[in-house]
C-alpha cells in the first residue's frame, strides 16, 4: 500500500470511530438541546443551550421506546426533556410536578400535590388574572401509573400537562443537566449562564 493510500485509510478509520463514538454518546449518555420558547422562564431562557443527561433514567435502545438498565425514575421537580405526546417528532422540556399515583389540583394558580400546596420559588406568573379552566383552576386528577404530570415554570405561558395530559415514562429522554452556551441574539452572549446547572 502506498503512503498516500495508507494515510487516507487511517483518516477514514479515525472518522468512522469518531462517528460511532458520537452516535453512542448522543444515544446513551448526553444530548444537546436548545431552548426555543419562553415556557420555562426564568429558569431557562430562550437561546440557552443545555446538555441532557440521557443516562440518568436508564439506557434507551435506539429507534425504540424500550429502556434497558433502568437506573432511576424522574423525581418530583426534576426538569426533563421528553417527546411531545401530540407530536413525538418534537422534544419538549418541562418540570415534573406529579409522579405516578400523585393527585394534582390547581386553585387560583396555586398547585396542590397530594393535598399540599407546593412551594414553587421558580415559578413566574405574567398574568395577574385567575381564569376559569385548567391554566389557573384545574379539578383534582390522579396521575396514572407509568405517567408524569409536567408544567412549565412560566406558568401563564406554558403548554403543558394542564392542556394535553400526562407524559408516558417511555417518552422521557433525559434530565436537563448543564447550560453550556447561552445566546440571546446579536452581541448578546450570556457568559454568566455558561456552566450553570439546571434546577
Amino acid at each position: 500500500m502506498n503512503p498516500r493510500a495508507k494515510v487516507f485509510k487511517e483518516y477514514v478509520e479515525a472518522l468512522i470511530i469518531a462517528l460511532i463514538l458520537a452516535f453512542f454518546i448522543r444515544t446513551f449518555v448526553v444530548q444537546a438541546f436548545k431552548i426555543p420558547s419562553g415556557s420555562m422562564l426564568d429558569t431557562l431562557l430562550i437561546g440557552d443551550h443545555l446538555l441532557v443527561n440521557k443516562f440518568k433514567y436508564g439506557v434507551r435502545l435506539p429507534f425504540t421506546d424500550m429502556t434497558v438498565l433502568p437506573l432511576a425514575d424522574p423525581k418530583f421537580q426534576d426538569i426533563i426533556v421528553f417527546e411531545y405526546p401530540q407530536d413525538p417528532s418534537k422534544d419538549f422540556i418541562k418540570r415534573v410536578i406529579g409522579l405516578p399515583g400523585d393527585t394534582i389540583e390547581i386553585r387560583d394558580k396555586a398547585v396542590y400535590r397530594n393535598g399540599q400546596k407546593i412551594d414553587e420559588p421558580y415559578v413566574q406568573h405574567t398574568d395577574p388574572r385567575s381564569l376559569p379552566g385548567p391554566r389557573d383552576n384545574m379539578p383534582e386528577i390522579t396521575v396514572p401509573s407509568g405517567r408524569y404530570f409536567v408544567m412549565g415554570d412560566n406558568r401563564d405561558e406554558s403548554l403543558d400537562s394542564r392542556f394535553w395530559g400526562t407524559v408516558d415514562r417511555s417518552a422521557i429522554l433525559g434530565k436537563a443537566w448543564i447550560i453550556y452556551w447561552s445566546w440571546g441574539g446579536m452581541n448578546d452572549i450570556r457568559w454568566g449562564r455558561m456552566g450553570s446547572g439546571v434546577n
